[in-house]
């Protein structure tokens, strides 16, 4: 940058003015960083989190905690509210959000665990299951993108709905699932190398919602409606139509959660998936993801759901009643989002 010098300033009063060029202050010239290279930071301090945990863990109930058992339950136990996170993230980062997600979990698990569905066996309780988490979705897409109805209200909405509907099919009452070819994948036997399958299946879904997310054209119309709604539509995106795909795609993973949630506890349950909701949104926070849209990672919500889940067992561990987990997981939340809104005043998201 240079700043022109009036004629005043030139040696002599016959000279023509000329403009000379002077070195501009550089204050203020510095470039922001790029959102890749806080995403960075910000995982690689989720990890260091992670890791104090686990210290604080091995500290505190050493032989139970270390336990190869017990991580492996802590895994698991990620998984199901994990695949869940991974599609609340995608709608997040679209600029919505789901408030659905646990009563479409439990009303896929109860559906997909009838008598008149296990006749069918693991084809039709996997089937079904991610049928209606697909279907529960796209009626929430249709009334946000088409119906124009706020996402809170057409989630919440679902949320009585699926709910609802989930009592009305059990009646109250526990359903046990008999096929066991869905039952074996819970076991210690199935395990490979000692990943649990549960795991397995959730580490897929990590990276393929990665992909998606980072690599495809589906992924970069994800955050550029989120960030900009009506620069989407002017640069040819058809935003109503994107945003029916994320809620699709939340539905798709609450049906593929239910499907884990069955092999986890072998029924269904209209209870299922209580407050995953809140979970996954503070998983996704946590991460980084940004609730006004726009931004945030697979990758961070991911490490979220870790911290939480590791939280809960050391909590559990050391016999801690759960109305402290809640308090522990609220001020966390909170933290999180003071921490963004201090970010966003500064320029940094």
């Amino acid at each position: 940058m240079t700043q022109p010098v009036s004629s005043a300033q030139q040696s002599g009063p016959d000279k023509a003015a000329v403009p000379v060029s002077v070195p501009a202050s550089p204050k203020k010239d510095r470039p922001p960083r790029a959102f890749g290279l806080r995403a960075d930071v910000r995982n690689l301090s989720l990890l260091g989190v992670l890791a104090a945990l686990v210290v604080v863990g091995g500290i505190t109930e050493p032989d139970s905690f270390l336990d190869t058992g017990n991580l492996q339950l802590i895994l698991t136990q990620a998984s199901v509210i994990g695949v869940v996170t991974v599609g609340m993230t995608f709608v997040i980062i679209g600029g919505g959000i789901d408030l659905s997600v646990g009563a479409m979990v439990a009303l896929a698990s109860v559906w997909a665990t009838t008598l008149a569905t296990q006749d069918f066996g693991f084809a039709g309780i996997l089937f079904t299951a991610v049928l209606v988490g697909l279907g529960a979705g796209l009626v929430n897409g249709v009334l946000i993108a088409y119906g124009r109805l706020v996402p809170f209200i057409a989630t919440l909405a679902m949320l009585a709905s699926a709910r609802g509907l989930a009592l009305n099919i059990t009646d109250g009452k526990t359903q046990i699932v008999t096929v066991k070819s869905v039952l074996d994948l819970g076991l210690p036997n199935a395990y490979v190398l000692g990943i649990p399958p549960l795991v397995m299946m959730f580490a897929v879904v990590t990276v393929v919602g990665w992909l998606v997310l980072n690599r495809t054209t589906f992924g970069r119309r994800t955050v550029a409606v989120g960030g900009n709604a009506e620069a989407a539509r002017l640069a040819g995106i058809d935003v109503r139509r994107q945003r029916l795909y994320l809620y699709l795609l939340s539905g798709l993973c609450c049906g593929i959660a239910a499907f884990m949630l069955i092999i986890l506890s072998g029924s269904g349950q209209n209870t299922n998936g209580n407050l995953y909701e809140l979970d996954a949104i503070a998983a996704a926070i946590i991460g980084g993801t940004l609730l006004s849209g726009g931004r945030g990672t697979v990758v961070g919500s991911v490490l979220g759901v870790l911290v939480f889940t590791t939280i809960t067992n050391i909590f559990a561990l050391n016999n801690l009643q759960s109305d402290v987990q809640q308090i522990a997981k609220g001020a966390i939340i909170v933290a999180a989002v003071l921490v963004q809104r201090r970010t966003s005043a500064h320029g940094e998201t």
